[in-house]
């Protein structure tokens, strides 16, 4: 995928986050947050899944253990949904976890239980 590919994708999930923070406002699950941004990408015509589940290696070993990103945008964007008073850095380290285990290059750590949506808005790299 192509840097302005990534950037198209970036302004999109941007704008599919701030109609849902819109419509649904702070303060709800984050599963309702997870499910409400996955029609708005369907409604937009962008492939997106959720609660996907990736089997963690240790060393090249199958540890039997699985970590679950809330979303997965073309197959190569990496979302974290939280919906938290508070932006624990350990979201942080989470996401780009996540990013280094699945090899994606980008993704967002993206707190709904804000009053203006931008404020939990950020955007992570991974060797982009």
């Amino acid at each position: 995928m192509t840097k302005e590919r990534y950037n198209e994708l970036g302004g999109i999930i941007l704008d599919a986050c701030i109609a849902v923070h819109k419509e649904l406002g702070p303060g709800l699950l984050e599963s309702v947050y997870v499910y409400a941004l996955l029609k708005e990408f369907e409604l937009r015509g962008i492939k997106a899944f959720g609660k996907i589940a990736v089997p963690l290696f240790y060393k090249g070993f199958d540890t039997g253990k699985y970590y679950e990103m809330d979303l997965l945008i073309e197959n190569e964007i990496v979302i974290e949904v939280k919906s938290a008073e508070i932006m624990n850095p350990v979201f942080m380290a989470q996401i780009i976890s996540y990013l280094k285990l699945s090899d994606k290059k980008l993704g967002y750590l993206v707190n709904f239980n804000v009053p203006k949506l931008m404020d939990g808005f950020k955007r992570v790299v991974n060797n982009f």
